[in-house]
């Protein structure tokens, strides 16, 4: 099968390398010439573990192009996917103007039939507008092609987004046709054949699920920070209160872990954007906007403890951060709550020392000279008077604390995302503080 994906961002790089290696013939497609340019020269634009062996791989294969016109491709496919950026408004509304894009040049170019497929996440209604614009485009050209939309969301975590893609909990397919289900099901047809799920069902249905997805995590996230944050309050241990609620088969354990607030190109995004639906249809979500305040203000968590520790004299004070990008396994800094931190930091006067393992490049994007950029976690707490572990990369987990209380000008640790165990570190004389204890 011979499928067109429209955006080389994480979604769309990932997908398409992905379903070439399945066995379809994929050309993915973009407007900037740059990133084409360094794609069909092996030069991968994201971090995702896993990601640039298989780039290779199917490119050599012949099963996976590169191309800045999509029209060019357009008379060779089946499927057009789209998964251009759908970054918010200031109101918190998704932009579709990149999604509309897509649907404009199809409507100009199409010869015949062809399904469209939205992969980006998109507000509920918006197969509905890419379905007129394409008739539209057929209009002005005075031609009847048929043509068919869908919506395909995507469910990829960053740091395990190609195990996600090749091995789902679920694929999920919205369709207002049967010829639109067959194709889609020849497509995720190796998946099937491995047992893995694939839940067709209505358009708005599909494109309210993604949302609604991400909202019940985030949830489930800020939920944890309040019990965690009052656990303080009243002398309980939030590790303990989260090992008795995840053993509850209804609830699970999976994302109820007390930290510093989440981030990423996911979360904040379609919480906002939900809410801002619920708005334009006359409803409020008042649970989201809660789960959103939480977060915002979660974010400020390490700050705050840090202020208090140093009884809000930090003029001066060098603070190290381990951790930048929102999450382990990516370089993404998206909404992270290190930009928070940083910000804080520099207002209150601090010098700052921070490493990422994947990030710093990013970082520099972002902070310019404004921070200093170490070599590595021990260089970090190099005289740092404080140190702050924000994102749980695996090699901050068994630090040598020897070595770094030796470095550091005051041994003493804000973890951000309870990694350490605080008998050990009072035993080695650092001081320790974290979430929810």
């Amino acid at each position: 099968m011979n499928i067109a994906i429209v955006g080389t961002g994480y979604v769309g790089l990932v997908s398409g390398t992905c379903f070439a290696e399945t066995g379809a013939n994929v050309v993915c497609v973009d407007t900037d010439d740059r990133k084409i340019d360094s794609l069909k020269k092996g030069e991968i634009p994201i971090y995702e573990p896993g990601l640039e062996e298989m780039v290779l791989r199917n490119v050599k294969a012949g099963r996976l192009g590169f191309t800045t016109s999509l029209e060019s491709c357009l008379n060779d496919v089946s499927i057009v996917f789209t998964a251009v950026g759908t970054p918010p408004n200031e109101d918190g509304s998704a932009d579709l103007r990149y999604v509309l894009d897509v649907a404009r040049t199809i409507g100009k170019h199409i010869s015949r039939y062809i399904l469209v497929v939205t992969k980006s996440t998109v507000p509920v209604g918006t197969a509905k507008k890419v379905k007129a614009v394409i008739e539209e485009e057929l209009q002005k050209r005075g031609v009847e092609i048929e043509f068919d939309v869908a919506s395909n969301p995507e469910f990829l975590k960053e740091g395990n987004a190609i195990k996600d893609f090749m091995t789902p909990d679920r694929v999920v397919v919205g369709v207002e046709s049967e010829r639109a289900k067959e194709l889609m099901s020849k497509l995720y047809r190796p998946f099937l054949l491995n047992n893995f799920r694939v839940i067709f069902m209505d358009i708005p249905s599909a494109e309210m699920t993604k949302y609604a997805a991400n909202s019940m995590l985030a949830t489930r996230i800020s939920f944890m920070n309040d019990i965690a944050n009052l656990c303080e309050r009243v002398g309980a241990d939030v590790n303990m209160v989260r090992s008795g609620l995840g053993s509850d088969t209804r609830i699970g354990r999976k994302f109820l872990y007390p930290g510093c607030g989440y981030g990423g190109s996911c979360f904040p995004k379609d919480v906002k954007a939900l809410i801002k639906t619920a708005e334009e249809h006359g409803y409020e979500m008042r649970v989201l906007k809660m789960v959103e305040a939480v977060n915002e203000s979660q974010k400020d968590v390490l700050f705050r403890k840090l202020e208090k520790y140093y009884d809000g004299k930090l003029e001066g004070k060098t603070v190290a951060l381990w951790g930048l990008a929102f999450k382990p396994e990516t370089d993404d800094m998206r909404e992270a709550p290190a930009l928070v931190l940083v910000d804080k930091l520099q207002k209150a006067g601090c010098r700052i020392r921070v490493y990422d393992p994947a990030a710093m490049k990013e970082a520099q994007r972002r902070f310019g000279d404004s921070v200093c950029y170490a070599r590595d976690m021990y260089d970090a707490v190099l005289d740092a008077d404080a140190l702050l572990l924000v994102t749980e990369w695996k090699e901050f987990r068994l630090p040598a604390w020897g070595v770094i209380k030796k470095t550091m000008n005051r041994a003493v640790i804000f973890d951000g995302r309870n990694i350490y165990d605080s008998q050990e570190l009072a035993e080695l004389g650092i001081g320790y503080h974290c979430i929810g204890k």
